[in-house]
């Protein structure tokens, strides 16, 4: 009889061994991960092969992706291998991995040295296509107002609550900013102005119901981030770096892994309704 594999257990210790269990754990991080991976999970024979140890080889790499993000420290490799603690008892993840991922990382699921690589590898279709909820906050938010095709951005927003808060384009602080990147005199504020135009007019042209649903703020406080929420289970943070380009900037994705205050998710979230409380209504 083959030996338990580590996948088993740590299903098992989390209460993820039945097959239903597994499958919307699955499509949740998958929500997070890559979208196009929802309902991706193996069949009821499939699984059962993973956890019953007699499975030759590794699943194909988009299982593997989302095995590791449910369990993280822990590589596909060495989740099919037998169970290195004794029993049920807790085991560590294998030590090279555990020491590049401390306390899992916070709900840190993944990070990218600059926006550009981010929106290589994320395209907006992949965040925003079946959101319900979008709170963002920066300085002209263009990933939702330009890096998403105008057809879909009106679909979102007649079925989606969406509240965006921009930076003041008469503000101090965009002005502040716009000196530090090295821009010529007004360049930010007029991407902060024509995003909130463009937010506006379609706001007007959404029915009542949906019009009430899409809020728009500004604010004008330094930035020190692009923040956004979907669904309240996916956040990006992008920071604002001394004289670098937004764009030049690193992006993190994280979700919330537990009580408020215990993930970057819930820090990032409560940075935004503060600020969100604190803006002007447009």
């Amino acid at each position: 009889m083959p030996a338990e594999t580590a996948l088993k257990v740590l299903l098992r210790q989390r209460h993820l061994q039945e097959h239903r269990a597994f499958c919307r754990e699955y499509d949740k991080t998958a929500r997070i991960v890559d979208r196009e991976l929802v309902g991706g999970y193996p069949s009821k024979a499939t699984f059962y092969r993973w956890i019953s140890g007699n499975l030759t080889g590794l699943p194909h790499p988009g299982h593997c992706r989302i095995l590791e993000s449910m369990l993280p420290g822990w590589t596909a490799q060495a989740m099919f291998e037998p169970w290195p603690g004794e029993d049920d008892q807790p085991a560590e993840p294998p030590a090279a991995v555990a020491s590049a991922m401390p306390a899992e990382l916070a709900g840190v699921t993944a990070i990218y040295t600059s926006r550009t690589e981010f929106s290589h590898q994320v395209p907006s279709t992949k965040l925003f296509d079946s959101a319900m909820s979008v709170d963002a906050m920066g300085l002209s938010l263009n990933l939702i107002c330009q890096q998403y095709p105008d057809l879909k951005l009106r679909a979102l927003l007649r079925r989606a609550s969406v509240r965006l808060l921009f930076l003041d384009p008469d503000g101090d602080a965009i002005k502040r900013r716009n000196i530090e990147e090295g821009h010529e005199d007004g360049h930010l504020s007029a991407w902060s102005i024509g995003n909130i135009n463009i937010m506006r007019r379609l706001r007007d042209d959404l029915p009542p119901e949906a019009a009430e649903r899409l809020q728009l703020r500004m604010y004008d406080e330094t930035i020190r981030f692009n923040l956004m929420f979907i669904d309240n289970e996916l956040g990006i943070m992008q920071t604002y770096l001394p004289a670098l380009r937004g764009l030049d900037s690193p992006t993190f994705m994280m979700r919330p892994t537990g009580p408020e205050g215990t993930d970057l998710y819930s820090v990032y979230a409560h940075v935004f309704s503060s600020l969100w409380e604190r803006g002007k209504t447009l």
